[in-house]
């Protein structure tokens, strides 16, 4: 396994940011989103399981607007004062907007790396970031092969840009797995995204996890579920060899 600390020059700035490979050579390219709490030790690891199942894993610092690594200079708890009170700004340095400027530069500064293989990267997004995974593969469509959102909130809103409005835009295969009880993503919501992933006429799946909590895929949270995460891995997994 390597690790590599790179900067990325995206719309607004330099983007702190690391990549995974299994070791010499080239692989398929995956960029992985992290959830709103960012970068930090449980999600590299995520990451680095992804590049030893053979990828070139891309991690940038997406919330690079808010500030360098590392974002908090505490571990987050859901319910803690400090933890509640940073949410806010976390959520308002990335909007929807600023998601779809920056994206086309991390695909690319995925795609141009000697050790990417092939002319299409997918990209996964988890909790927050389901939505910028979505937005990737619709800003990007013919470098984007798939694209997967795990406990992925607000993917459906009001909004006139929600990120359900892009799926028209999408040419890869798309993977949508749902936690339990999930305010940011209501039977109502999935219900209404899945509507409109029928209308679309791609590829897709979604899918609930059942007994699993919002944000269960990422080690270290009370709320983590060692079996469902694995399931996530088998079906990203599933996804990639699929579509890279």
């Amino acid at each position: 396994m390597t690790e590599q600390e790179i900067a990325i020059n995206a719309a607004d700035g330099t983007v702190e940011s690391f990549v995974y490979t299994p070791g010499p050579g080239a692989f398929p390219g995956v960029l992985f989103y992290t959830d709103l709490f960012g970068i930090r030790p449980a999600n590299q690891g995520m990451a680095q399981r992804i590049a030893a199942a053979g990828y070139t894993v891309l991690m940038p610092n997406v919330f690079y607007r808010y500030g360098k690594l590392p974002l908090l200079d505490f571990e987050f708890q859901m319910g803690e004062e400090r933890s509640m009170k940073a949410i806010p700004g976390l959520l308002g340095s990335l909007t929807s907007a600023q998601m779809e400027k920056d994206a086309p530069h991390y695909v690319e500064a995925l795609l141009e790396r000697d050790d990417v293989k092939g002319g299409k990267i997918a990209v996964v997004g988890y909790c927050f970031s389901g939505a910028m995974a979505l937005r990737t593969a619709a800003v990007e469509p013919d470098k984007v092969a798939a694209a997967a959102s795990f406990h992925g909130g607000r993917l459906v809103t009001e909004d006139e840009d929600s990120p359900h409005t892009r799926i028209a835009k999408v040419k890869g295969e798309l993977y949508f797995g749902h936690a339990v009880e999930d305010q940011s993503a209501t039977p109502a919501q999935i219900a209404r995204l899945e509507d409109t992933l029928r209308g679309w006429g791609g590829k897709f799946q979604s899918e609930m996890y059942e007994g699993a909590r919002h944000g269960w895929t990422v080690p270290g949270r009370e709320i983590y579920d060692e079996k469902q995460a694995q399931r996530h891995y088998e079906k990203l997994f599933d996804l990639l060899k699929r579509n890279l």
